[in-house]
């Protein structure tokens, strides 16, 4: 891998289906970017041993090994910076990030619907429970909000009669992953900028 590779921290709190896809991507030198660390809130989950399969380094962080949660932010971002990442990628971490993450890294994150409509936590039962008949997934910017910030990519999924929350999830992930690998790779490679809300791939100037 070129040292000139984008250099990834990657988040994740459970089974680590998403960093799976980017450990994949990776692989091929062409992809322009390099996971150099994978961190964790919990010990122990699926996520971690993907890792260490792929001979990455890990770290966990556990909000309970700590007084407050500000002291949890202030470590995690440590933790973080001691891997030099040029972008932060939340692959399914189930905690919000404070803003010393934020403040010093672009971070990375997905949610399974079609934003700003029905963000939080459970997504696509919201919107499955409103009787929409298309919804989708969403990769951003994460910002001090919940599901607030910049939006780069989104695809859309269609809600079949029939479905439950489990199938149109499942159906949504398959989706979702694809698009976080599409947008990592484009943001390494191309490079982006940020002006108000709207994110365009490209270097400024180029």
């Amino acid at each position: 891998m070129s040292s000139q590779a984008v250099r990834l921290v990657v988040l994740v709190s459970g089974s680590g289906t998403n960093l799976q896809a980017l450990l994949d991507a990776v692989a091929d030198e062409t992809y322009g970017a390099r996971i150099v660390a994978v961190g964790a809130d919990r010990d122990g989950i699926e996520g971690l041993a993907r890792a260490e399969r792929a001979g990455v380094p890990t770290f966990v962080e556990r909000l309970a090994d700590h007084p407050t949660r500000e002291e949890w932010d202030e470590r995690l971002a440590a933790r973080i910076a001691e891997h030099r990442p040029d972008l932060v990628v939340c692959a399914g971490f189930m905690k919000i990030l404070g803003s010393p993450t934020l403040e010093a890294f672009p971070v990375l994150n997905t949610h399974p619907a079609l934003l700003p409509s029905f963000p939080g936590a459970h997504g696509v039962r919201d919107a499955l429970s409103y009787g929409v008949r298309v919804t989708g997934c969403t990769v951003m910017l994460a910002d001090a909000g919940v599901d607030t910030g910049p939006i780069i990519a989104q695809e859309a999924v269609p809600v079949l009669d029939g479905d439950d929350e489990a199938a149109l999830h499942e159906r949504i992930k398959t989706v979702e992953r694809h698009l976080l690998v599409d947008t990592v790779g484009r943001m390494a490679r191309e490079g982006w900028t940020v002006t108000g809300r709207t994110v365009r791939f490209g270097r400024p100037g180029g």
